[in-house]
């Protein structure tokens, strides 16, 4: 453990008053709110979850970090801003992270693992573990209610992912102008479903068929009775998905891309739009339904077309768009009320990539990337659950990560252990303190099987 030292530090003095700063303080943490992952942890039991997923190969007599401890370090750091291993070779000292992490004690050192140490780990992780690490994810869903919900919607989603390195299988995309990788998303909701990263030489749309077929699979072995709906935008409008969903009792409502023949087909719309406009020069939506195949489609499907005029210009610009569904209902409900939501799927996205770090894909072995991507995505479903249950009803019930982050990880405390105790104390002036003890509370709450 790091020793404290007595090294003064002078600064200008204030009036007749010096000011002197030493490091004799005792052991001081930033990052107090560990405590709050390790109890959502506990709830739901997403640690254990994956340590049983990934087979350790090591002899257990001459390990010094458990595999548990290993997961529960990479996790719980990335859900607290620390996004590269570079960042546990400081984290490693700190007796917050030795107790948050459950760390053993060896000869009265808990010293959590080195970066090598972590590097190491993701490197001998396989494919069938990762496969198994895949469908823990989907029983964290599924544990999550209480009783079986009457209806799931399944938002996929893809997105780019920069590589800067000559990781194995990189391909540079010419729509993102750049070496990428494009991990596939599904979301039910504000719960991370799937995190699959693919490489970018790809049709957009490739594997996520099989996606939809494991999730249904899933699901439904569970919730026999569910309906389930896909939401996607035109990158997965693919006729084989679609028969499949026809075929398997599963709706969906898909983005549709423009062309001459929708195009032609949406005119009266688009005319009564533009007309509505030039009368108050407001914007205007006109929505029409009609049959539509597609060259190479198998049969012709229901499309929902929406014809919208918006200002700009002397008249106006045209804003058309198609969905593919076999939902039945109001067009206009189906798009502005339905598909719509689909947006709230690419904040979720956001806070993966963005605020999690699932971007960090810096590994040479493509399976090892693939792993920093499920990580990330365990902290997600951590952090989302904290999210869900220890802040529901309250004013940060919407919070992002990063707010979250900063309120309630980002926590200066002293650190004391003893015998029989740890102690950690927090500043009397923490403004957020209520909310703390709040969520802990919640946290707290032994769980019941099946329970949110």
């Amino acid at each position: 453990m790091t020793e404290c030292t007595t090294t003064a530090v002078p600064f200008s003095s204030l009036g007749r008053r010096e000011i002197h700063a030493d490091f004799s303080g005792g052991q001081i943490t930033s990052d107090a709110g560990a405590l709050l992952l390790r109890e959502a942890d506990k709830q739901i039991g997403l640690v254990d979850a994956l340590d049983d997923a990934l087979p350790d190969p090591r002899n257990p007599a001459l390990i010094t970090h458990p595999q548990r401890g290993l997961l529960a370090q990479r996790i719980f750091a990335l859900a607290a801003g620390c996004e590269d291993l570079n960042d546990h070779q400081h984290l490693r000292d700190d007796p917050l992270w030795q107790l948050a992490t459950e760390h053993p004690e060896v000869d009265g050192d808990a010293t959590l693992a080195s970066p090598p140490t972590l590097c190491r780990l993701e490197n001998r992780v396989t494919k069938a573990s990762l496969v198994r690490i895949a469908n823990a994810l989907v029983d964290m869903f599924l544990a999550a209610h209480a009783t079986p919900p009457e209806e799931v919607v399944l938002d996929f989603d893809a997105t780019d992912d920069p590589v800067h390195g000559h990781q194995e299988q990189r391909f540079f995309h010419g729509y993102y102008d750049a070496y990428c990788f494009l991990p596939l998303y599904v979301f039910a909701g504000d719960h991370l479903l799937c995190a699959y990263l693919r490489p970018s030489k790809i049709d957009g749309a490739k594997h996520s068929r099989a996606i939809l077929k494991w999730l249904v699979t899933r699901l439904r072995q569970s919730w026999p009775n569910v309906r389930i709906v896909v939401r996607a935008d035109s990158g997965f409008c693919r006729w084989r998905m679609l028969r499949w969903c026809d075929n398997h009792d599963v709706n969906y409502i898909v983005g549709l891309a423009r062309n001459s023949k929708l195009e032609e087909r949406l005119a009266p719309a688009r005319q009564q739009a533009k007309e509505a406009f030039l009368a108050d020069r407001q914007a205007h939506r006109v929505f029409a339904e009609f049959a539509y195949a597609a060259k190479g489609w198998d049969r012709a499907r229901r499309v929902i077309g929406k014809a919208e005029h918006l200002p700009g210009g002397d008249e106006g610009k045209a804003n058309p768009r198609y969905v593919v569904t076999n939902l039945a209902g109001d067009a206009r409900h189906l798009y502005e009320d339905f598909y719509c939501q689909r947006g709230e799927a690419e904040n979720r996205i956001k806070e993966q990539q963005l605020m999690l770090f699932a971007d960090r894909t810096s590994c040479h072995k493509f399976v090892a990337n693939q792993f920093r991507v499920l990580l990330a995505a365990a902290a997600y479903v951590l952090v989302s659950h904290l999210r869900r249950v220890g802040l529901a009803g309250t004013d940060h019930a919407t919070a992002t990560v990063q707010t979250i982050r900063l309120k309630l990880f980002k926590v200066g405390a002293w650190v004391g252990k003893s015998v029989r105790r740890w102690s950690v104390r927090m500043s009397c002036g923490y403004p957020w303190a209520e909310l703390f003890a709040s969520v802990a509370a919640r946290l707290r709450v032994v769980r019941v099987a099946g329970e949110p």
